[in-house]
């Protein structure tokens, strides 16, 4: 159900994701039902970002006979989240991938500049060895993103994905342009974003939706 709108984005179109979506951009919906949709639309989108995982054969038993089978290869994956929003798709990811090592990057956007001001980074050692999994519901300016995969990058990751809820063309544009080996996996590409940097027509501030702030 997927289609590929540029060769590095891959939208997630499944009917359920689209269905909650629509609810989650609601603005009558509740905190507590925004959060829950996005933990429940995070195993989806987890499942489509971890689509192509190597596997490798190990001998195990079951009840009935010895046999091999297929588990995934390679050192366990890292979540990396886009502090305070992407915590909502992280916690739906570990749901799914409750092994991954998470790595958390506190990134605030200056409202008057729209730039990134970095306040935190705490990620597990040997990233070159593991797949990154970057998240954050929104892929607006695409400064924060682009800043946050500038340092995992630093710190030696070489194999990242981005995974967002919704990308604005704008963002889509000057991400790729800054990190064209990292595809980006999202439910929605909307119009536009609007003079404060907003996705329109969007779903407000989802880091505020999610947890009642302003």
């Amino acid at each position: 159900m997927n289609h590929k709108v540029l060769p590095n984005v891959t939208v997630v179109d499944h009917p359920l994701i689209q269905h909650k979506l629509t609810i989650m951009r609601d603005k009558e919906t509740s905190i507590a039902g925004f959060r829950r949709l996005l933990r429940e639309i995070a195993h989806l989108l987890c499942y489509e970002v971890t689509r192509d995982l190597e596997l490798e054969m190990i001998p195990i038993e079951t009840p009935m006979q010895q046999m091999e089978a297929p588990t995934i290869k390679g050192k366990k994956l890292v979540f990396a989240s886009i502090l305070r929003a992407g915590n909502g798709l992280l916690e739906g990811m570990l749901d799914l991938v409750p092994a991954a090592r998470v790595a958390h990057i506190g990134i605030y956007r200056d409202h008057e500049t729209l730039q990134p001001v970095e306040y935190y980074f705490k990620a597990p050692s040997n990233l070159e060895d593991r797949l990154v999994i970057v998240v954050d519901p929104m892929l607006a300016t695409a400064n924060s993103a682009t800043a946050a995969i500038d340092k995992l990058k630093e710190r030696g990751a070489n194999k990242i994905r981005f995974l967002c809820l919704l990308a604005a063309p704008e963002g889509v544009e000057r991400f790729t342009h800054a990190h064209p080996d990292v595809p980006i996996f999202t439910a929605a590409i909307d119009d536009h974003l609007n003079d404060k940097g907003y996705i329109v027509p969007g779903l407000g501030d989802a880091g505020d939706r999610m947890y009642g702030t302003k």
